[in-house]
């Protein structure tokens, strides 16, 4: 369970406050207008950048003052954070050891991961060398290699066609199902929080609110979401 308890981010002007809890397992949508801190919500969560006030707790663990490196999560940024002189399994294999110093076990780990993300046959290709598609799903076997039961994504997808976007969002859902982990995705579309999420976090005029179920919220939005989705 991840539980936001009175956190408050605050940066020059910028503030924003978050107190919620999502249950382990849960897929949930962060949505809202541009610049209502979405993203920075997430950074605070992997702890990229600290939150002013309040506690971060992960199945009962306080983990605020833990560094990104030691929480139980990653995270997918829209980058995809590929290492452009590194092959395809080497990239991945980063999930596994920073050094790439693999164990015979722990190479066959990438080669599974690989195939899991539909990617075998492609360990040696450079990411200049793959579709937009392709690149997804390389930085998504990394983030099934670290088996990490949070699961923070960042418009990972946003750059991707519709139809690649929709299969994208459909590996995820059932990579998330296979390993019990739990996900938070921003995403600008309410189309793909129908689509991927059962919940939806609302980041808007200064609140991150509790989730809430994803078709009665965009079915009946409150006026910030309203005027985000233009009706």
């Amino acid at each position: 369970m991840l539980v936001l308890d009175r956190v408050v981010i605050a940066q020059d002007t910028f503030r924003l406050s978050a107190d919620f809890t999502v249950p382990r397992g849960d897929r949930v949508a962060v949505i809202g207008p541009s610049g209502a801190g979405k993203s920075t919500l997430l950074s605070v969560i992997a702890g990229f950048f600290p939150a002013a006030s309040g506690r971060i707790l992960w199945d009962g663990q306080d983990i605020t003052g833990l560094p990104p490196g030691r929480r139980p999560l990653s995270i997918l940024f829209q980058d995809q954070n590929l290492f452009p002189h590194l092959t395809v399994a080497q990239n991945v294999g980063l999930g596994l050891r920073p050094n790439l110093r693999l164990s015979a076990a722990e190479t066959r780990q990438v080669g599974e991961a690989l195939a899991r993300t539909g990617l075998s046959g492609m360990e040696e290709r450079l990411p200049a060398t793959l579709s937009g598609g392709q690149q997804s799903r390389v930085a998504l076997a990394r983030v099934l290699l670290r088996n990490r039961p949070l699961m923070l994504l960042d418009e990972p997808f946003a750059a991707l066609g519709p139809a690649l976007k929709g299969e994208m969002l459909d590996l995820v859902s059932d990579i998330a199902v296979e390993t019990g982990a739990t996900v938070l995705m921003v995403s600008h579309d309410p189309g793909d929080a129908r689509r991927f999420a059962a919940t939806t976090i609302v980041v808007a005029e200064g609140r991150a609110a509790p989730p809430r179920p994803t078709g009665a919220l965009l079915d009946d939005p409150p006026p910030a979401l309203a005027a985000y989705l233009g009706r």
